[in-house]
């Protein structure tokens, strides 16, 4: 088929056909296109999708599939080439799509459109992933914000508020040439059947229509108490949309929209604006990664590169990622991400705060883990959340605010739900020594049916010596002041 009328439409991080911008312009501007999407490991370099996160996309590129009557094209290597050729075959003039922010993709696709003009081709991008442009988004200097709030207040909120979302195109025509590759082609799925590919998708629906449902969910059932309940593990207060955000099944703005409508409900308002104000971090996080391209990888605080991170350290690296740090909370988290792709926020701070505080070990070790294990794993908010908790980032957590992992436990799971569900070795364990099992008399022990060392490890490391311990190597970094 060679139709110069034809629109190919790339897809990338917006897995969806409700408010994506590329797709509502093409089918606007045109009857038939091309829907494409192409795994490009070749230019992510380091950056590569993780495990969990090529299990969600392969279910996701199957939803989208569907949604476009069996019609999107796949393939996998450099869009540059592909796209290129794609468009000599059939004789397409345009090329659409939704923007990305990481460095590489940028660099990238700024490489694409060069050459798609070079050969009389239009490539036009939109902005389908974020609220506000980071670029749109500074304070009265031109410089970029580095602290949240007046980021969000002063910056975000101050600014032309966010779009409305655009609806689903009608009859979308869709041709696609026959030298595509299936789903199953592009190799998403772990060699080894089981684990990753069976139990770790079960708690999820991973469709356009289940990121629908999901929010549905939450506004219904846990807007109204969000602001306090969200700190809490074992209730349903959170959305849980941070997956179907980062691979586009839903948008921030259908997201905020309607959260913005509920706030006008008794009762919501507190809710729904500190959701919104989430929503916000998310913003904060990709205005961070888009002005500061290093922050996958360099501390922006400099002092921190004198700080004394213990190099050899594998037996608790690896304790802390298979949750057998002794410490129930942070194993319940850590377990919970191994087997649902996904960790309640209290937690992610928790176990962070543990990781580099307590055992001095480089917070690059844990964004690498949650790369590779979360469903949501996502440059900007990975990159920018890692280096919160360490205290080296923009509008970071002081370094010497450490979690006692205890009391985290006592004050957000006080009944022990999520610990139990995550940590069944202690199920029998009473309430009082739930979150600290070495306290517990032996008698307590034998009757629970725990021995600790054997069915639950001792703690790997004391509180109070490891807190000593960090704040001395704190003390460091001052002195490069």
């Amino acid at each position: 088929m060679i139709d110069p009328s034809l629109i190919i439409v790339w897809f990338r991080q917006d897995l969806r056909l409700a408010d994506n911008p590329a797709l509502h312009s093409a089918c606007s501007d045109q009857k038939t296109i091309l829907p494409v999407y192409i795994l490009d490991d070749e230019n992510a370099g380091a950056h590569g999708m993780g495990g969990a996160s090529r299990v969600w996309l392969h279910h996701a590129l199957e939803d989208l599939n569907k949604n476009l009557g069996g019609k999107l094209w796949l393939a996998k290597g450099d869009p540059k080439k592909i796209i290129l050729d794609l468009a000599k075959q059939t004789g397409a003039r345009r090329v659409y799509w939704n923007r990305c922010y990481e460095y590489w993709r940028i660099r990238r696709d700024r490489k694409i459109k060069e050459e798609l003009v070079d050969y009389n081709i239009e490539g036009r991008s939109f902005n389908g992933s974020l609220l506000w442009e980071p670029w749109n988004i500074k304070k009265f200097d031109g410089t970029p914000y580095k602290v949240f709030t007046p980021y969000y207040r002063k910056g975000c909120l101050s600014s032309d508020p966010p779009r409305t979302p655009l609806p689903t195109p009608k009859n979308i025509e869709c041709y696609k040439p026959k030298n595509g590759l299936s789903v199953f082609d592009l190799d998403l799925l772990p060699k080894r059947q089981g684990y990753w590919t069976e139990r770790i998708v079960k708690p999820w629906d991973i469709s356009e229509k289940g990121a629908h449902k999901r929010l549905k969910v939450f506004l219904e059932e846990g807007l109204q108490d969000y602001k306090d309940g969200r700190n809490f593990p074992a209730k349903e207060n959170v959305s849980r949309l941070s997956p179907y955000l980062h691979f586009g099944q839903i948008s921030p703005h259908t997201a905020w929209h309607e959260a913005q409508a509920r706030a006008a409900a008794p009762g919501y308002e507190h809710g729904a604006d500190c959701f919104m104000s989430e929503l916000g971090w998310r913003e904060f996080s990709y205005s961070m990664l888009y002005h500061f391209p290093s922050l996958p990888w360099e501390n922006l605080q400099p002092r921190f590169n004198s700080f004394p991170w213990v190099s050899q350290q594998s037996k608790k690296l690896e304790a802390w990622k298979r949750g057998q740090t002794g410490y129930p909370i942070v194993d319940a988290a850590m377990r919970e991400l191994w087997q649902t792709g996904y960790m309640h926020n209290r937690c992610r701070m928790i176990v962070g705060s543990f990781l580099v505080k307590h055992l001095l070990t480089h917070w690059h070790r844990g964004a690498e883990w949650f790369w590779d294990c979360l469903f949501d794993a996502d440059l900007a908010n990975n990159s920018a959340s890692w280096q919160w908790i360490a205290g080296c980032g923009a509008d970071a957590a002081p370094y010497f605010r450490i979690f006692n992992p205890v009391t985290q436990g006592e004050k957000f799971d006080p009944d022990g739900e999520y610990v139990r569900t995550y940590v069944p070795e202690l199920q029998n364990l009473p309430d009082k020594y739930l979150h600290k099992p070495w306290e517990a008399p032996q008698d307590v022990l034998d009757q629970a049916d725990i021995t600790l060392g054997q069915t639950y490890p001792n703690p790997i490391v004391d509180h109070k010596a490891a807190r000593d311990k960090a704040l001395k190597a704190f003390e460091q970094t001052k002195k490069t002041d």
